[in-house]
């Protein structure tokens, strides 16, 4: 998480699973066309193992002050842009683990640090520096 924080100024579970080996880049593509059915399903840990890397997210989330950001995930691949097929994370479907994976944690000071360098990159580059 401090990575993801250091890079782009928010952790996303997701991620964090991708970054600890537990989820392939190209399980969660497979998952993000729909061709899984739940996220859970191609771990590569049992649900307790899961349920505990969640509560590590949260737990450094609470200590390190970073603010709570729900994101909807909705199916890629879908042409018609109007119809938006929410993902699902879990095998059991319960709203408050679904909720839990699609949490995002946004620390601002960081954002507002990584857009002031940007902003002063461009700067220069429309100058000619």
């Amino acid at each position: 998480m401090y990575h993801q924080i250091k890079a782009t100024g928010m952790a996303v579970p997701m991620q964090v699973l991708i970054d600890l080996g537990v989820l392939s880049k190209q399980d969660c593509e497979k998952w993000r066309f729909g061709k899984v059915d739940y996220l859970e399903r191609v771990c590569k840990v049992n649900l307790s193992k899961l349920s505990s890397i969640m509560k590590e997210i949260r737990q450094y989330a609470g200590k390190n002050n970073l603010k709570e950001s729900w994101s909807f995930y909705r199916q890629w691949g879908v042409k018609d842009k109007r119809v938006k097929i929410k993902l699902r994370f879990s095998k059991h479907n319960t709203e408050s683990v679904e909720r839990l994976y699609a949490t995002h944690y946004i620390n601002s000071e960081r954002i507002s640090e990584l857009k002031s360098v940007n902003n002063g990159s461009e700067h220069s580059e429309r100058n000619g520096t």
